[in-house]
């Protein structure tokens, strides 16, 4: 008996077709389903993979049911004098609907696995959506979407049941391997369905490897790239002079103000703030809503009402409506975790932001610019997984800058570093900063990081802003003890006036002199603990007896954990923490007890 090949052509042609509908269709509604904030969205999710749990036979039913003669859509077609039913196009829609969950299903995921931040930051460099989609979100979700379409087209060529009820078995129009094997077996001809499951069997095995080929290759693609510089070049720190800095846009007035309200799970973020071009440190602890304020002002957060108003132009403004989208912004996002595309060079990376239509040669002169600028000379074909800590910092800021934005948000750029590479690359920003022409706000809960680095803070608590001015005066002056708290004192004690210039410190047990006027509402006195002195006389005033209960130490300093006027009963009966260093430590650490502690009046902190 002559061997047919049109089961196996009629698969080819059918897998290939819904394996291209599903590909596009899958990606579009993956995409759709990832974005969509509708409540039905489960229901959806729902029905949308009904097709991959439920039997073949009741999905093959339910579109009998959908194109049936009696259905709307089968008489729509019958009024054209098409039918659906018991056609070649009837095994390419139900190959369509059994394959369309798993491509749906892989490509959302692929999706969800993106950084959120990466697609935050192309915004703020000014890509549209359509744009973000296809040179950020496509690409990184290549290997999903690949994995999606292999498992797509297998499912496609491995469709059985479903395609019986709506195509029915029609040797040379419909009958596929699967109907083949079927029929054959129930013919008693085991010969020909063995020739057909090893066809189908081969087909399918043979995709599987191609692709786990093309992912190996990958793998070991990146795998080589990083062998070949295992050992990353440390970053070069140049003195202040010597950096050349990109500067913002000119503009005579740089000024930012926000007055924004935004509800948060587990507080109101209601914050007002004004900056001009000195840098303003936002300082609170995790989770007081300090990257939330920076999300809202590049319009990757929408606040609920309020204003924001960059040189003049309005970004935001409840009232009015108004909400520029990101790309509009002007705006300069440094993420925590630096947000580099992972499937571009150092170069693209620079280059992300470039208006469109600038020329080829222009383009690389501004990137040569700025790889010279953040002494990245010789990294412009590296990717960022081939870059040190620094170096990957270095590449952020130069592209945040690269697009001169109006205003830099940086938030907390040193978190993911170590203690020395930070230091040296702080040194390096702070000079960035002083020739930057925009305004810059740097998010930090390192209270000696924002020290160094900011001329203004502001410190939020629970997304209220509880302090704003200049550092010295908040760190100095701190308005209440949640100010203090936040800004690095250890010691406080209750406290009530008991003189003009006298108060008395419940906690401590003891009275002392002040020098600055009691507040009406005098709840706390506190002091910084490297403030705390040793004197071996009793004539300085605000001078007691004191105990050493426990010690901490760390590479230059000692924590020394005191009690005053008695000695301690147990390691957690102590008043006051002191820091000294160690130079200090070894002068005092044989005194006999018990010591004298000097609590000077000018750096008492009255405090409501």
């Amino acid at each position: 008996m002559q061997f047919e090949l049109s089961p196996l052509w009629i698969s080819l042609k059918t897998a290939g077709l819904a394996t291209v509908i599903t590909f596009f269709l899958g990606i579009a509604v993956a995409k759709w389903m990832l974005e969509t904030k509708l409540k039905a969205k489960p229901i959806i999710e729902a029905i949308l993979i009904a097709p991959l749990v439920l039997p073949p036979t009741v999905v093959g039913f339910l579109l009998l049911l959908l194109f049936g003669k009696n259905s709307l859509i089968g008489q729509l077609l019958w009024k054209f004098g098409l039918s659906v039913i018991f056609s070649w196009q009837a095994t390419v829609i139900t190959a369509t609907v059994v394959a369309f969950p798993l491509m749906y299903k892989t490509a959302l995921g692929a999706f969800e696995q993106i950084d959120v931040n990466l697609l935050g930051v192309a915004r703020t460099l000014g890509a549209s959506e359509w744009a973000i989609f296809w040179r950020v979100m496509l690409p990184l979700a290549l290997p999903g979407i690949v994995a999606g379409t292999i498992l797509s087209f297998t499912r496609a060529l491995g469709e059985f049941g479903a395609t019986l009820m709506l195509a029915g078995n029609i040797p040379g129009e419909t009958q596929t391997i699967p109907m083949a094997i079927y029929f054959a077996v129930e013919a008693g001809d085991m010969q020909q369905a063995l020739i057909w499951v090893l066809i189908i069997l081969g087909i399918s095995l043979n995709v599987l490897v191609a692709v786990n080929f093309w992912t190996g290759y990958q793998r070991r693609l990146v795998a080589s790239s990083r062998d070949r510089i295992a050992l990353p070049q440390p970053s070069v720190i140049l003195p202040p002079n010597q950096l050349t800095i990109p500067t913002g846009s000119p503009t005579n007035k740089i000024n930012l103000f926000v007055d924004i309200e935004k509800p948060l799970p587990n507080f109101p973020l209601n914050v007002s703030l004004t900056s001009t071009r000195e840098v303003l440190g936002i300082l609170g602890a995790s989770g007081s809503g300090k990257s939330i304020t920076l999300r809202c002002i590049a319009g990757l957060e929408t606040p609920l009402r309020g204003k924001i108003i960059l040189n003049g132009r309005v970004l935001y403004d409840s009232q009015k409506r108004i909400n520029l989208p990101s790309k509009d912004r002007r705006v300069g996002f440094l993420f925590q975790n630096y947000a580099l595309f992972p499937h571009l060079t150092v170069a693209q990376n620079i280059a992300f932001g470039f208006h469109k239509h600038k020329s080829t040669v222009s383009i690389n002169q501004e990137i040569e610019t700025q790889l010279t600028a953040f002494q990245l000379q010789g990294l412009a074909k590296r990717y960022p997984h081939q870059l040190s800590g620094g170096q990957q910092q270095r590449v952020a800021i130069a592209r945040a800058l690269a697009s001169r934005p109006d205003v830099l948000l940086l938030d907390e750029p040193f978190s993911a570093l170590d203690t020395h590479l930070r230091s040296q690359l702080e040194q390096q920003l702070i000079a960035r900063l002083a020739n930057y022409q925009g305004v810059t706000l740097f998010v930090t809960h390192n209270l000696e990081e924002a020290y160094r680095v900011c001329d203004n803070l502001l410190v939020l608590e629970q997304g209220k802003a509880i302090a704003f001015g200049r550092k010295q005066d908040i760190f100095e002056h701190p308005a209440s003890f949640s100010v203090a708290q936040l800004t690095g004192c250890k010691n406080f004690s209750r406290a009530i006036a008991t003189a003009s210039q006298q108060i008395q410190a419940i906690d401590w047990d003891c009275t002392l002199n002040v020098v600055e006027p009691i507040p009406d509402q005098l709840n706390y006195v506190g002091i910084r603990a490297h403030q705390l002195t040793f004197p071996k006389d009793t004539n300085k005033e605000n001078t007691f007896p004191c105990w050493l209960v426990n010690t901490s130490e760390t590479p230059h300093r000692i924590t020394l954990y005191l009690k005053l006027h008695h000695p301690p009963t147990s390691d957690q009966d102590y008043h006051l923490q002191a820091e000294v260093f160690k130079e200090k430590w070894a002068v005092i650490k044989d005194r006999p007890f018990p010591w004298l502690i000097h609590l000077h009046p000018l750096q008492l902190m009255l405090l409501e």
